[in-house]
């Protein structure tokens, strides 16, 4: 049986959206100048069940964890640097007289 009372053990991840008024930028254009926008805080994010701005405590806490997670897409994503005894070949590690390359042979 699950946890029915009582904090969350783990912050939910809300699904934002760009807000509709200023199309994500934070500000809209006014007669003379840019303005913040009033729809979303001046975050540029709402919230996508509602369509409502986010408290700015809360709206924190979901651009860190959304941040947070397109961080691990970027390193799952990245390829490896380990090549083998080839790459030592193709760089220079400056430990060879004079600052040159040492392969050991």
């Amino acid at each position: 049986m699950r946890k029915t009372y009582g904090p969350a053990l783990h912050k939910q991840q809300i699904v934002l959206a760009r807000c509709p008024d200023c199309r994500g930028r934070a500000v809209v254009k006014g007669v003379f100048y840019e303005l913040p926008c009033g729809q979303c805080n001046a975050s540029g994010w709402v919230s996508a069940l509602t369509g409502e701005p986010l408290p700015l405590e809360e709206l924190v806490t979901q651009l860190g964890l959304r941040v947070r997670e397109l961080e691990q897409q970027a390193g799952r994503q990245r390829p490896s640097t380990t090549g083998g005894p080839e790459s030592q070949y193709q760089t220079n590690n400056r430990r060879g007289a004079g600052g040159t390359n040492y392969t050991g042979d």
